[in-house]
């Protein structure tokens, strides 16, 4: 029996587990994958307070992964089957068992959305969504496309560009949608060009990439491009994982949360890129585990007292 359970341990998980933890709480962590989450992916980790030169996001998760150590909070490295979250004892079943704790805050985040496009899923790793960080060195020289407009689709764009002979981003609006920063940035970048109102439409190819096609978001015009062995990283959005949560009347997918990340169930919290919310940054999300773990903390003392 915990008095706390954290899923997921990117930073909204970690920072829960860091002042659970720090309150004397009996706590566990259960992440299905790594801990970091999304942002373990990115190429840089930018505008967070104090960031560390350089960083990247595999650095930023690492040290995430010693500090989540040294708490001395417990970690399992499991998926979650199942969960029963009514009652004073919240019941979390895993791959590796069951799991029993007075309080449960939610932090498993979101998964990329995918463009549900011909091809993709055969291309998948062969190609197609394909990981900046990860894979830039197999670009280096070639040419790559990147789907999105928004913040973190066009920060990748730009790393990518210093390693790739063309980028090009395809976005459906008329503009990107990132913010002043990169957008000054893009206009100064020779081999990046733009490919706005338009939406990748298909990929085609059998161990590599050999073409695709892009639709006039205006027109309905298709342009097939033949381009063996290019790269295409998608950042079309993310999708909460909050599959297993439809007791909480999710809000388009999204865990509605008061002010201490309380759901409308007591005792179960929401925090980071689940939960409803205006802006979804690092910066949130470590603000969110913050807050989800104090509040579970004072509500345990505060039903031990009655």
């Amino acid at each position: 029996m915990y008095d706390i359970v954290i899923i997921g341990a990117g930073p909204a998980g970690v920072s829960a587990a860091v002042y659970a933890a720090s309150r004397g709480k009996n706590t566990l962590v259960i992440e299905k994958n790594r801990v970091g989450g999304l942002i373990g992916k990115v190429s840089t980790v930018t505008h967070y307070a104090a960031v560390m030169e350089a960083e990247t996001g595999e650095t930023f998760a690492a040290r995430l992964n010693r500090q989540l150590e040294n708490t001395g909070v417990d970690i399992m490295y499991a998926e979650v089957k199942g969960v029963e979250l009514q009652g004073e004892i919240k019941l979390i079943y895993t791959d590796c068992g069951l799991v029993q704790g007075k309080k449960v805050i939610l932090a498993n985040g979101t998964s990329p959305r995918r463009l549900g496009i011909p091809g993709e899923t055969e291309l998948t790793g062969k190609g197609m969504a394909m990981n900046a960080a990860r894979d830039k060195d197999a670009y280096q020289g070639r040419h790559v496309y990147v789907v999105g407009g928004a913040d973190g689709a066009v920060k990748e764009a730009l790393y990518l560009a210093k390693y790739a002979s063309k980028v090009t981003i395809i976005h459906f609006e008329e503009k990107l949608g990132c913010i002043a920063e990169f957008q000054e940035k893009v206009s100064r970048m020779p081999n990046i060009e733009l490919r706005l109102r338009s939406r990748l439409h298909a990929v085609y190819g059998v161990d590599q990439v050999e073409s695709l096609e892009i639709s006039d978001e205006k027109t309905g015009a298709i342009e097939m491009i033949e381009d063996p062995g290019c790269g295409i990283f998608v950042y079309a959005g993310t999708v909460p994982n909050t599959e297993l949560y439809q007791a909480l009347e999710l809000q388009d997918g999204f865990i509605p949360a008061d002010e201490h990340m309380e759901t409308k169930i007591r005792g179960v919290y929401a925090a980071g890129d689940i939960r409803v919310k205006e802006v979804r940054q690092v910066a949130t999300a470590v603000a969110d585990g913050t807050i989800a773990a104090v509040h579970a903390a004072q509500q345990i003392k505060q039903q031990i007292k009655q």
